[in-house]
């Protein structure tokens, strides 16, 4: 546990010192978020409307920059290999490496959302379900990221296709992360937003699974 906990504080201190991670994101985020009502035009209904999925379209589109951060300098410089040989077992290393990645990422880009919310007109009763259903979600698309970018380790510029590989499972957490923001903002029978969250929740719990087994085996699959 010791060991886990480590290289998770490690993945947080390079982000910070080696920069252009969280700061990255949320800037992609900002600029994402800014030209929308430029495209769109000063409909503050249709804005307001279009708000949480152009919200979790941005912060998911957001997190895929960093993604192949997450093992390429890792592999170019060796640490990999000495992970690799250590004691703790390669699927609590990758768990470890998306952790860092969501802590880096992700809850920067949750804090930023609804702030940047505002932009599109989104209803300040939104703010605390918008930013609920990311906390809840955004884990999802770090750990399900992670497989894309352990399978793309060692391809030069891989951002691409690590974002081909991963796009096709975000869609579950888009579905469900707009369903449960909206449904907090409009009178949905049936508890919609309730039975969404606990639809991203499920998501976000199998890819603790999924995620950290698939990319041991696609870190096992290509570094030799």
């Amino acid at each position: 546990m010791m060991a886990f906990l480590a290289l998770i504080t490690r993945e947080v201190r390079l982000a910070v010192r080696v920069g252009g991670g969280g700061g990255m994101a949320v800037f992609f985020f900002l600029i994402t978020i800014s030209i929308v009502p430029l495209g769109i035009g000063p409909d503050l209904n249709l804005l307001g409307r279009i708000a949480p999925g152009m919200l979790w379209v941005a912060l998911l589109l957001s997190a895929l920059l960093t993604l192949d951060r997450l093992f390429q300098g890792d592999q170019e410089d060796g640490t990999l290999d000495h992970l690799l040989m250590g004691s703790l077992p390669l699927e609590l290393i990758v768990l470890a490496k998306g952790l860092g990645h969501w802590l880096t990422t992700g809850v920067p880009l949750i804090v930023a959302a609804p702030i940047l919310g505002l932009l599109l007109n989104l209803p300040i009763e939104g703010m605390g379900p918008l930013m609920f259903a990311m906390a809840v979600g955004s884990p999802a698309l770090s750990l399900l990221g992670a497989v894309g970018a352990a399978l793309a380790v060692g391809v030069k510029r891989g951002g691409l296709l690590i974002s081909l590989l991963v796009l096709p499972f975000y869609v579950p957490v888009l579905i469900f992360g707009v369903s449960a923001t909206r449904a907090a903002l409009i009178s949905v029978p049936g508890d919609m937003e309730g039975r969404s969250l606990m639809l991203l929740g499920a998501v976000t719990l199998a890819s603790f699974v999924v995620g950290p087994v698939a990319g041991a085996a696609a870190l096992r699959a290509n570094v030799k």
